[in-house]
């Protein structure tokens, strides 16, 4: 059995403009500049609290936390609001998770930065009920500690050198380096791709069952 993990903002869906837009909601509900656009991307992946650690580290931390309950309301109305529209999958995304299911020896599952409530709703509004191992932020420490990968590893019995961990941000890369997966970047994502020292590098996603064979044709 091989497992395949992946991330979720920036690799699966683009929630970037929600993501920026339910940042600036909150910092001006408390009477706060909002931070730049890349300042927002590049905290992405995180655990909430440590985002809001980064993004507003001259601010107490009663002030983070009322960013991160800011945040979540934001982020709650929108999904609500908008539905899938407000993190769309990207292109092939739906068709190559499809594919990758549908492989007898292939396990999927998820290591994301969101919240247990946030990636049902996100599964639930787009279909993706083929994740058979979902690790959140609830539960963990916050990427890139290796604790969400080591979980799914034990949950479905796999070894790390038949996992990948696929995303798009450093975090993902630097976590599932200290799982010992292999580690494959996409470039669609939040950081850029060429800076993140990944095993292999994905440019498009049609392209990554090619891959996992290539990886694992010798196993």
């Amino acid at each position: 059995m091989r497992l395949i993990l992946f991330d979720v903002d920036g690799t699966l869906v683009d929630s970037q403009g929600t993501i920026v837009a339910c940042m600036a909601e909150a910092f001006c509900a408390e009477g706060l500049t909002p931070p730049p656009r890349e300042a927002v991307l590049s905290i992405v992946g995180l655990s909430l609290p440590q985002a809001l650690a980064r993004l507003a580290a001259e601010h107490s931390g009663q002030m983070q936390a009322a960013l991160v309950d800011g945040y979540k309301r934001a982020y709650q109305a929108a999904r609500l609001r908008e539905g899938a529209a407000h993190s769309p999958l990207y292109p092939g995304a739906r068709a190559t998770l499809e594919a990758l299911h549908a492989v007898p020896d292939y396990i999927l599952g998820v290591a994301t930065g969101k919240s247990q409530r946030g990636l049902d709703a996100l599964i639930e509004v787009h279909g993706l009920d083929m994740f058979v191992t979902r690790q959140v932020a609830d539960h963990h420490p916050s990427k890139p500690h290796p604790s969400m990968i080591y979980t799914a590893l034990s949950e479905t019995g796999i070894a790390p050198e038949h996992a990948v961990m696929i995303g798009d941000t450093s975090f993902d890369m630097d976590m599932g380096r200290a799982a010992g997966v292999t580690t494959i970047a996409v470039d669609w994502g939040y950081h850029p791709a060429e800076t993140l020292g990944a095993d292999h590098l994905l440019t498009r996603f049609d392209r990554l069952p090619g891959l996992l064979q290539q990886l694992w044709a010798t196993d």
